[in-house]
């Protein structure tokens, strides 16, 4: 009971659903993740960020306003993942949510992306994901929680110049797809969340693509409005509250379901018409990292492949 402001007694309000749980975001160190964890925390959440930055990280934890941890991670390193699931219980407990929300994209032709950047897409997009729900599904059983894939309108109608995205968006879909039906008689939930235009740095890298911003262009008014991260981890938040099987950002994406098998046609349609018109630019150019998060990774990547190893 507590003290109306007139003096009567009136009943408590209940708890947020969410409250005094555990929840781990991948690729939180900015753009949608770090929204989401914010979002989270500021519901009662305890977070554990996961990325690759960890002075980025570090700052996001600093400013939530509830406990948190980080724990610099590459998702394709299972020993890593495995290490941080770990250290996730020992601290704040089993988590209650995990959100495989790390991603990076390649904006280029197929046959002018270095085959090694092409394969790094796919393993941080599929294979990230899969571990990171490998790692954390002792702690979901034990909660009876939740998985959020992330994924995306490229799993609906496949673009080109951004070949290992969509792939790996599409196979991110299939994968939580097929988890779902394994995990539900154990009492955990797999939602998966299509966002469509957000506001980060990758999108930015995107509409420097001609033929990418000619397909964004093309679109009808509704779907070219770009939303802010924030946004997005509201319409996300309020997914996860609900356990949510699909949560879609914006809402009205929902309807567009029915409509899948037309994309690819509509699609290539447009593709067709704005590489013939931008056919010697576009198709010259290398396949280039998207965004600061997408570098930040790259930069890992390379570095860690690069460095000597011990001698055995």
């Amino acid at each position: 009971m507590r003290a109306s402001p007139d003096g009567r007694r009136a009943l408590s309000a209940p708890a947020h659903p969410l409250r005094g749980r555990v929840a781990v975001v991948t690729g939180a160190a900015r753009g949608v993740g770090e929204a989401l964890a914010r979002s989270l925390s500021g519901y009662g959440m305890q977070v554990a960020l996961l990325g690759r930055e960890k002075a980025t990280l570090l700052k996001t934890a600093a400013s939530l306003p509830g406990p948190s941890i980080c724990v610099e991670c590459d998702i394709t390193d299972r020993a890593a993942l495995a290490d941080a699931a770990r250290r996730v219980e020992a601290e704040l407990g089993p988590a209650s949510v995990v959100v495989a929300n790390a991603g990076i994209a390649v904006s280029g032709p197929f046959d002018r992306t270095a085959a090694e950047l092409w394969q790094r897409v796919v393993d941080v997009n599929l294979t990230g994901s899969a571990n990171t729900a490998r790692a954390f599904l002792p702690q979901l059983s034990t909660t009876r929680g939740y998985f959020l894939q992330i994924a995306s309108t490229a799993a609906f109608g496949a673009a080109p110049m951004m070949s290992a995205y969509c792939a790996s968006k599409a196979g991110a879909e299939s994968f939580a797809l097929s988890l779902r039906g394994e995990v539900e008689p154990d009492g955990i939930q797999v939602g998966i969340a299509y966002l469509h235009w957000t506001g980060t740095d990758m999108l930015t890298g995107i509409d420097d693509d001609p033929v990418l911003e000619a397909l964004r262009r093309n679109q009808p008014r509704p779907a070219r409005r770009v939303h802010s991260v924030a946004q997005v981890a509201q319409w996300l938040t309020r997914g996860i509250t609900r356990r949510s099987r699909h949560i879609y950002a914006p809402p009205w994406l929902r309807w567009c379901q029915p409509l899948r098998p037309l994309f690819p046609a509509l699609v290539a349609r447009i593709a067709r018409r704005e590489l013939r018109a931008h056919s010697g630019e576009a198709m010259r150019s290398r396949g280039e990292v998207l965004g600061a998060g997408g570098h930040a990774d790259w930069n890992s990547y390379r570095a860690s492949r690069s460095a000597p190893r011990p001698d055995p």
